[in-house]
């Protein structure tokens, strides 16, 4: 499983997956046409694109590409009235295949009603979209905050060494944000310098793992005493934590 990160508009990643065996060419999230196009033209197909929710800056790329190149587009059955183009609709818990990789949907509400994440179990790799960032997670704009965090919370449960490639390049604010209300967090400052060495190369600071995240991003740490005593939210349910946290995250 070959994955190419595609940088998009301002701060948005596709992602291309090539399976070598079959020769499948797949996309995660084109959010245009030109970047994402660019990187398709080395392979000179594109079978399937593959979407995560239905915003405009994960889909705008669709039609131009299924056009071109008389591609499949898979997204979840919520958003079948809103992912442009949408061929196959996808369910919960499934699992599909796109040659020989097998991803499991995972539906992760809260940012949108209908947002799913990818997992390859085999590979041990998710995309996440606007769900969960590398120290962070997305507004929630359809769901309600207890949505957005059980959806947390199931990508939190995966194996630890999972790699996540999410769908913003929101690494450097986030850190900033979680340095704020976890001061004395010896993982997330040794973070900080591996996110500055990538930042100052210019390389994408994804993908992050599932360990690292639990250790440094402050959203799925919300049982932890030492941020609950920061919020002064020390006999505060998680959900409680979580709510603040986003509340301060959104005006930050």
């Amino acid at each position: 499983m070959k994955i190419e990160i595609i940088p998009c508009l301002s701060d948005n990643y596709s992602y291309l997956i090539h399976d070598k065996e079959t020769n499948i060419v797949s996309i995660i999230d084109p959010s245009e046409f030109n970047a994402c196009d660019k990187i398709i033209q080395k392979y000179k197909k594109l079978d399937f694109i593959l979407n995560t929710h239905h915003h405009a800056d994960h889909v705008d790329g669709n039609l131009k590409l299924k056009k071109k190149y008389n591609s499949k587009i898979l997204g979840f059955e919520l958003d079948k009235d809103r992912i442009p183009g949408i061929d196959v609709l996808l369910k919960e818990n499934q699992k599909h295949k796109i040659g020989n990789l097998e991803f499991k949907i995972i539906f992760v509400p809260g940012h949108t009603k209908g947002h799913i994440a990818f997992f390859f179990n085999k590979e041990k790799i998710i995309f996440t979209g606007d769900t969960l960032f590398s120290l962070g997670c997305g507004r929630v704009f359809e769901g309600t905050k207890k949505e957005m965090y059980r959806s947390l919370k199931k990508i939190k449960d995966l194996p630890p060494e999972t790699k996540v490639y999410c769908g913003h390049e929101y690494t450097k604010s986030n850190l900033k944000f979680c340095l704020t209300y976890d001061t004395n967090n010896v993982f997330l400052k040794k973070k900080m310098r591996e996110i500055e060495k990538k930042l100052n190369k210019r390389v994408p600071t994804i993908p992050t793992s599932i360990e690292d995240e639990i250790k440094t991003n402050i959203f799925l740490r919300c049982d932890d005493p030492a941020i609950k005593s920061a919020l002064k939210l020390s006999s505060s349910s998680e959900d409680e934590v979580f709510s603040k946290l986003r509340d301060l995250k959104d005006s930050f």
